[in-house]
Formats: structure tokens, C-alpha cells, sequence
């Protein structure tokens, strides 16, 4: 026979607590490879801070909507290479990415123009090998009062200089004079810095070296841009050593493509990434549409996936340069974690002692709960570590500390619906299924509340404010899953205990006695009408 309204089997809902608690910790010692530890924000391990400068062709200021641009593009290249915990902040023209942890190379390579264009290869010849050990030759000195060269120095975006610096650079290296072009072509030392990194104009013919620095080539104009790109991946090369970026294009794309390939075989197609070639293989076949294209080239494994990151994610609207990079120190925020335990810990002290004092046996069941509450969510602190990449930084802790105020205030609700229906005069034990029944609503109520709270600021906020918005959701779903499995069966556990249930020691002595007073007074109102 199934049990009344409000009644529950305490010992089926604490072994599914308890299911659920082993399957959590089964994960976290024996899946991953990562240690049981959370994942840590920057300001509590320590990372890099880096700065990128934008830059436009024409010298002038770069528009709100082109920065916003870039600024959504490297985020989703932060995500895509799985850099957790990090913050891509807009700071007038500068983005300011900060990375906790390990990840500062990545970091710096974020940034990246990634302006990638096919160019058919008119002439090759290989460069001249730099002395091994010499140092690159710096480039020329700017003239007194004039900016730095512009693939070097993090020269002024409003400075009308590095306009002119790119505009002689096109001049000398995307001239349409074919005597200009060899003559180009011959000076050219691949070890200076490119001076038209990400600002070649894909309608003008071009002379480039390869990222190597091993060839010099002659290109015609761009016949394809990467923004037809779909898709990337990066994998071991399938014809022979080394690995290979393979790309899938749009359905213009592949239309462009296919039709190139078709009438170009035997020639050199030259893909070039922000005015250098990545690769110049040889065409040996028409590339129908629908099948992937392979960047293939002298790739290491750590080259190859970040080029295919890099592509995936689309070209950013400017140039940037790396202003300034730093590595930040955990000291300031571990000092400020110790602090806010401390502080959580004293009050969590106080809220503890006076549930002990008021409730008593109850109060007892109020710590036993909250301890099962962090048992839970230390559990999947680990686990989204490691799926999502959730790092935990001091926003994220405050969420925890304002969570475990909605736990507690759960347990309130439940226990003073409790004894409301001792004053009633019911018993301990036939009181909990009532008490239950009418609590739950008001908990369901107001864990509802908190957690649509904290998921319109999840959406709405941005940096650190998230880690505190989705800490706060978690833990009111999490207060759910404690309060109906483990707290609720506890007090109806303790209500069927001889020693547990006696009104000294269950807390509801008082309640008890006020109930009666409350009855003899109405009995005694009665009699004198």
C-alpha cells in the first residue's frame, strides 16, 4: 500500500542520495586524469594578462562595432581551444585578455588577424638562410617625431605615420609593375618583420616569404578569402609525416574553389595567413565540392591545432598588436580567499551555534545537511572543471557563501512549519508528513526565485559576475536535491526515534507547551461563556 500524502520512505531517499553521492566521486577519482581539485581563477592561481592594441589600414580610430566584433571572435577562440576561466574585457582600443593558470601562450596567440586568402603563385625562390645565430636586423630607425615601423612597435591607431608606413609598403611589395615585382622580389629579406602583416590588400598582387622564412614567392591577387571557411581541423598528414589542417568550405566557397582547382591543376596555390604563406602545394587534381581541402606544411602538432582554431573562428575586422604582457600573481587573491573563508567560516559558526540552541536535535540535522550540501558541490566543482572548464575565483566563492544562506533558510522553512503543527497539538512524528506537504511548496517557491535570479544575471552580467551568478544557480539546485533526499528523510528518521522525538531534546519542547497554553486557554474561554 502506497504511504500517505506527505510520507516518504526516509531509507530509499537516502540511499539515492547516497547513489548519487558514490557516482559523483566515482568520476571524480576515476575519470578525467586531473587531480580532485577544482579548477582555480586567476585570482587564485595566478596567469597572464594580455594586452592587444588595435590598428586599422587607413590610421584612423577603429569604429565601437569593429572592436565589439573582435572582441565576440577572440572569445569564441578562447572557447575553442578550451582556455577555461578567461576574460576578453574591451578597454578603449586596447582588448585586455586575461588567462589563469598555464594557458599564457595561448593567450598571447589569441589575437592573431587570421586574414587568410588563396593566392595562385606566379614565381617561387628560395631565401636567403640567416647567419645561424645572428640576430634578425632591426628595422629602419623612424625619423625624429615619426611613429615606429608598423609591423614592430605598438604605434598609435590614430597616428596618420603608420598610414603612410603601410601605404609605401604596398607600394613597394604589392606594385602591378612586373619589373618593380622582381626588383621587389630580389630585396626582399625574409627575416625583417613583415611590414604589412594582416593589412595586405587581397586585390593587389603580392610578395611574401613563407612563416619559415626558407622562400620568397611572387603572388597574383587573392581569388579566395578564408571567410568562405566552414569549418576546420587539424590531424596527423594522411599522405605522409606531420600533420595537416583539412578545411571545408561554404557552398560559395567550394563553388570558387572547385572551379580554380579544375583549371589551375599543376600550379601552386598559395595560402596565405595575414601576409605570409602558410603553404604553396601544388594542385594535382580538381577538388570536387563537398570534399575537405589540407593545408599541409612543415606543421608541429601544437602549430597545426592552433592554425585550425585560429581559421575556425573567423578573421578579426583589425589588426592587433601584443602592447604588453604580464603574469599576474595569485598572492592578493589568495590572502582575499582566506579572509572571505574566514569570514564565511565565523558566520557559518554563528548560524550553527544558534541552530543548535534553538533547534537542538533539529539543528543538529541543519549541520549534518549543510555538510552533505558541500559534499555535493565540491563533487561538481571537480567534474565541471574538467567538462566545461568552470575555474572557481572569488565571485564564484561569495555565490557559494550567499548559498548557503538559501540552504539554511530551506531548513528554517521546513522546521517552523513543524512547529506550527505541534502547536497544533500533533505529535512529533504524525507532524512531519504535514509539515513536509506544506513546506515544500514554499521552498520549491522561493529556490525558484533565486535561481531565476541568478540566471537573468548570469545572461545579463559579464566577467567575474558570471562565476558568482552560476555558482548561485547551482548551489539552489543543489539545495533541492539535499533538502528532498537527505534533510527531509532525516527529520521524519528522527521523528520515529524514541530518544530523538522527546521534546527536550528535538527542540520542540517550546512549541509543545505553547500549544497547550493556546488549547486550555480556549478550553477555559469556552467554560466561562
Amino acid at each position: 500500500m502506497a504511504p500517505p500524502a506527505g510520507r516518504v520512505r526516509p531509507w530509499r531517499n537516502l540511499a539515492i542520495f547516497a547513489g548519487i553521492v558514490v557516482v559523483l566521486y566515482s568520476l571524480v577519482f576515476f575519470t578525467g586524469g586531473g587531480g580532485p581539485t577544482p579548477k582555480l581563477g586567476i585570482d587564485l592561481q595566478g596567469g597572464t594578462r594580455v594586452t592587444l592594441t588595435a590598428r586599422t589600414v587607413d590610421g584612423r580610430p577603429p569604429s565601437r562595432e569593429s572592436l565589439d566584433q573582435a572582441r565576440q571572435i577572440i572569445e569564441q577562440r578562447v572557447n575553442g581551444i578550451g582556455v577555461s576561466g578567461a576574460e576578453v574585457v574591451l578597454d578603449g582600443v586596447n582588448l585586455i585578455i586575461t588567462v589563469p593558470g598555464e594557458n599564457g601562450d595561448q593567450a598571447r596567440t589569441l589575437g592573431q588577424t587570421a586574414k587568410l586568402y588563396f593566392r595562385t603563385v606566379i614565381s617561387e625562390e628560395p631565401a636567403k638562410a640567416p647567419v645561424p645565430g645572428a640576430k634578425p636586423p632591426p628595422p629602419a630607425a623612424p625619423a625624429p617625431g615619426t611613429s615606429p615601423s608598423v609591423g614592430n612597435a605598438p604605434a598609435d591607431s590614430a597616428d596618420p605615420q603608420v598610414a603612410e608606413q603601410i601605404r609605401k609598403a604596398r607600394a613597394r611589395l604589392q606594385s602591378l609593375d612586373p619589373a618593380a615585382q622582381q626588383q621587389a622580389l630580389a630585396a626582399l629579406n625574409c627575416v625583417v618583420p613583415n611590414p604589412l602583416r594582416g593589412n595586405d590588400d587581397p586585390n593587389l598582387p603580392l610578395i611574401s616569404c613563407d612563416q619559415h622564412h626558407t622562400a620568397k614567392y611572387l603572388l597574383g591577387p587573392a581569388f579566395l578569402s578564408g571567410e568562405q571557411i566552414s569549418s576546420a581541423s587539424a590531424g596527423p598528414n594522411q599522405e605522409g609525416t606531420g600533420y595537416e589542417v583539412r578545411l571545408r568550405f561554404k557552398r560559395q566557397g567550394e563553388d570558387t574553389w572547385s572551379r580554380y582547382t579544375a583549371t589551375n591543376i599543376g600550379k601552386q596555390s598559395a595560402f596565405v595567413l595575414d601576409g605570409e604563406v602558410v603553404s604553396a602545394p601544388q594542385i594535382i587534381a580538381a577538388i570536387p565540392p563537398g570534399q575537405s581541402t589540407s593545408i599541409t606544411g612543415s606543421f608541429t602538432q601544437a602549430e597545426a591545432q592552433n592554425l585550425a582554431n585560429v581559421l575556425k573562428y573567423g578573421s578579426l575586422p583589425l589588426s592587433f598588436q601584443s602592447s604588453e604582457s604580464q603574469t599576474v600573481s595569485a598572492t592578493l587573491g589568495l590572502a582575499s580567499l582566506r579572509a572571505g573563508l574566514l569570514a564565511g567560516a565565523l558566520g557559518l559558526t554563528v548560524v550553527l551555534v544558534y541552530c543548535l540552541f534553538y533547534y537542538r536535535a533539529l539543528g543538529v540535522l541543519t549541520i549534518l545537511s549543510l555538510a552533505l550540501s558541500g559534499l555535493i558541490v565540491y563533487a561538481m566543482l571537480v567534474l565541471l572543471g574538467r567538462w566545461i572548464g568552470f575555474t572557481l575565483d572569488l565571485a564564484g566563492v561569495a555565490g557559494f557563501i550567499v548559498a548557503i544562506g538559501i540552504t539554511a533558510d530551506s531548513f528554517v522553512i521546513f522546521f517552523e512549519r513543524l512547529k506550527d503543527e505541534v502547536r497544533d497539538g500533533r505529535t512529533f512524528r504524525s507532524a512531519v508528513p504535514r509539515a513536509w506537504v506544506r513546506a515544500r511548496r514554499t521552498i520549491l517557491s522561493a529556490d525558484a526565485v533565486s535561481f531565476l535570479a541568478a540566471a537573468v544575471l548570469y545572461v545579463l552580467a559579464v566577467g567575474q559576475v558570471k562565476g558568482f551568478a552560476f555558482t548561485l544557480g547551482m548551489s539552489t539546485v543543489l539545495d533541492l536535491v539535499v533538502v528532498f533526499l537527505a534533510t527531509h528523510p532525516l527529520v521524519a528518521m528522527a521523528s520515529q526515534s524514541r530518544l530523538l522525538s522527546q521534546p527536550g531534546l528535538s527542540g520542540l519542547g517550546a512549541a509543545q507547551r505553547a500549544g497547550a497554553e493556546s488549547r486550555a486557554e480556549l478550553v477555559t474561554a469556552g467554560k466561562g461563556a
